[in-house]
């Protein structure tokens, strides 16, 4: 199945009879029960307004022609989408459905904020056929239940999104890089949360323990950008040997995608703690691999086949999602409350439970 207008899918889900698995480029490799229902064929950009940094394109279409046109316009997608394909081993292309319904959001999320922050306005079809139209395409549209950023990370399960409105931003004139040369996880997160607890706006904040430093990134006009990196060094300075990279947006490209995983045997797990827990909780994995992003927040684990990482938390609050691995839970289980509210939310907007069904409880 697949639809080539928002009323051809409207009409495939009021027939459907069994239910289906929801798929835009193919690039996450999300298995799951019933036939396939693709959204690619709903594809293009409907408007965009450089002036208002509004931009409203259907979910087919890939993420690449909406970079493309919005560097035509000095403008970008802030919260940095990561591109999955490497990490997986798929191929097809990213599209901005996906980025959307799984609220895909980079290293730039600890200054600009994630992909729900940036999403003005949805238009999907719900469990019975109907097509549903929430917020708007401007950024002052306040009208309404903000099903929005309910939308968003919701994986398909709620609905089947046709078109996204989104906030766009200008891209940044300049951008450098610190690195601190640190001793282990700890003095990693401690300088980490010293840079993003300054006035110098940092939008980047990562650790990679096998390089042994702590990056930082710096962005905006140049004369601002060279100013706030020496303001910097001197912050993070006590930390390690601080020195600047080579190839800033390079880095930053390979901590979004998570390059060092590329090509690497094992399970992939993505982790969300508080920063202050990261370094014990590192510590228990016992991974092959560990990158840490957004201050700490943030935890990739590369592991041996099969692990449960999630026994290995103890007493660490958190939230694990397998990204690459088979015979596990994807995500992790919810607490019975939330399992409740989910399951009401899901019975509410698909009745009949045919969207993307178990997977995400």
């Amino acid at each position: 199945m697949r639809p080539e207008t928002e009323g051809q899918l409207a009409e495939i889900v009021a027939g459907l009879s069994e239910p289906v698995r929801i798929v835009g480029g193919g690039t996450r490799g999300v298995a799951g029960r019933g036939a396939e229902l693709s959204v690619v064929g709903l594809s293009g950009i409907e408007l965009y307004e450089p002036g208002a940094l509004t931009l409203v394109a259907k979910v087919g279409t890939p993420v690449a022609d909406i970079e493309a046109a919005l560097a035509v316009e000095g403008q970008r997608l802030a919260f940095e989408p990561m591109d999955h394909r490497g990490l997986l081993g798929t191929t097809g292309e990213p599209t901005i459905g996906g980025v959307v319904a799984a609220n895909v959001s980079g290293p730039r999320r600890v200054q600009a904020g994630a992909c729900r922050d940036f999403l003005l306005g949805v238009r999907y079809v719900d469990g019975l056929g109907q097509v549903i139209k929430n917020g708007g395409r401007v950024m002052k549209n306040v009208t309404g239940y903000d099903l929005v950023k309910l939308m968003a990370g919701s994986w398909g399960t709620l609905g089947v999104l046709t078109e996204v409105s989104l906030k766009v931003l200008p891209l940044a004139e300049d951008e450098e890089t610190v690195l601190v040369a640190v001793d282990g996880a700890a003095q990693a997160v401690e300088a980490m949360s010293a840079a993003l607890g300054s006035p110098f706006e940092v939008s980047g904040a990562a650790y990679d323990p096998d390089a042994g430093h702590v990056l930082l990134r710096i962005e905006g006009f140049a004369g601002s950008v060279a100013y706030r990196v020496e303001q910097l060094r001197g912050v993070v300075g006590g930390f390690g040997s601080v020195s600047m990279a080579d190839d800033s947006a390079g880095l930053w490209r390979g901590i979004r995608d998570v390059t060092a995983f590329h090509g690497q045997d094992g399970d992939v797990w993505r982790i969300s703690v508080k920063p202050s827990d990261a370094p014990r909780l590192a510590e228990q994995l016992g991974a092959d691999g560990l990158l840490f992003d957004w201050g700490g927040g943030l935890i990739w684990a590369r592991v041996l086949v099969g692990t449960d990482l999630r026994a290995k938390m103890g007493d660490v609050s958190g939230h694990m999602t397998l990204v690459r691995g088979t015979g596990q839970a994807k995500f992790q289980p919810e607490p019975a409350p939330v399992a409740l509210i989910s399951a009401q939310l899901r019975q509410r907007f698909d009745p009949r439970g045919f969207f993307n069904p178990g997977l995400m409880g």
